[in-house]
């Protein structure tokens, strides 16, 4: 092996192992951090217990954690106060809606988080809810920060170690459908209408940006703003535009299931987040596409494999038997 091999090696394996130290690190930045005022002596042991390693502290506080084999954060109220806040998660009534439909109302960030992904974001959660919100900030692997009640730490150590099973996969989003985010809350509305009914879009800013077949531009005739108001005639008015089988993924069995697909010609990944509080059994999932699913994890459910999977007229469908907060799917072309 001449020497320029040598060094051309050398310098793949440094740049393999540097790529790879930045992923990790992207990763741990992103997860969640719980911010954590509890006295050190008195709460440690919790949160060792929980499975809670990582928490934003107090800056006096940092060097006291840290001895104590913690990794703390160094954060100040007034860090706090530059994030956005976020709403709670969770089901929601929405009597202000006028709606032909009784569907749930899911209060989700999942659009927040597309819309800016690079954002720094706060929950103030209150009893049971942390959970949840540990699970779609990890879903959409964003830099939040969790304040919680201590009675939910159980619940996010579960969330959390159920994250660090899953392998970095630094993929990009699957959609049908383009938004221009002239950044009003009407398009932000737009979003979160599309994101509860499972369409999968990505915002653009402006219209000649996009390559998806359908593109929603309020202030348009076909898209005037009001048209917003109504969620449900909204949501059904772009499904129809795009019609069912032009969908890349359509979810069956659930209407508290929401989905983030990423992914290229060879690999998808699905996440999927249940807002319902309790579990889903028998989910289908349909794929456009030939795919073989490599892995299923399921939090929680370690036993979980898809079941009835079938690939037919250009699209892959697949069962999960029993869905509880939070599942990951993994698939390859076939």
């Amino acid at each position: 092996m001449s020497q320029s091999t040598r060094s051309r090696q050398k310098w793949r394996i440094v740049l393999l192992s540097v790529t790879a130290w930045l992923h990790a690190t992207a990763f741990a930045i992103a997860s969640p951090c719980v911010y954590w005022t509890g006295a050190l002596e008195e709460t440690a042991s919790a949160l060792k217990a929980a499975g809670v390693m990582r928490i934003c502290v107090p800056p006096d506080r940092v060097d006291g954690w840290r001895a104590a084999g913690f990794e703390p954060v160094a954060t100040t109220e007034a860090d706090l106060a530059t994030r956005t806040a976020l709403p709670v998660p969770g089901l929601a009534s929405r009597l202000d809606l006028v709606s032909s439909t009784r569907s749930p109302w899911i209060d989700a960030n999942g659009w927040r988080f597309v819309r800016k992904p690079e954002g720094q974001f706060v929950y103030e959660l209150p009893a049971g809810r942390a959970a949840l919100a540990a699970a779609e900030a990890s879903m959409f692997d964003v830099d939040a920060v969790l304040k919680i009640d201590p009675a939910d730490l159980p619940g996010v150590g579960e969330v959390l170690a159920f994250g660090a099973q899953i392998a970095f996969a630094d993929l990009p989003p699957v959609a049908d459908i383009a938004v221009v985010d002239d950044g009003t809350a009407e398009a932000g509305e737009a979003m979160n209408l599309l994101a509860r009914r499972n369409l999968l879009y990505t915002p653009v800013a402006k219209r000649s940006s996009s390559k998806q077949p359908i593109i929603v531009a309020l202030g348009t005739k076909r898209y005037p703003r009001k048209a917003a108001a109504n969620p449900s005639e909204f949501a059904q008015r772009v499904r129809r535009e795009l019609t069912d089988p032009r969908r890349t993924l359509r979810i069956y069995g659930s209407e508290v299931v929401l989905a983030r697909l990423t992914g290229d010609d060879t690999h998808r990944r699905l996440l999927l987040i249940n807002y319902g509080g309790r579990d889903v059994d028998g989910l289908r999932v349909r794929l456009l596409g030939s795919w073989q699913v490599e892995s299923m994890k399921v939090a929680g459910k370690p036993d979980v494999s898809p079941q009835d999977v079938a690939v037919a007229d250009g699209a892959t469908e697949f069962s999960i038997p029993a869905l509880g907060l939070l599942a990951v799917v993994d698939l390859t072309s076939q």
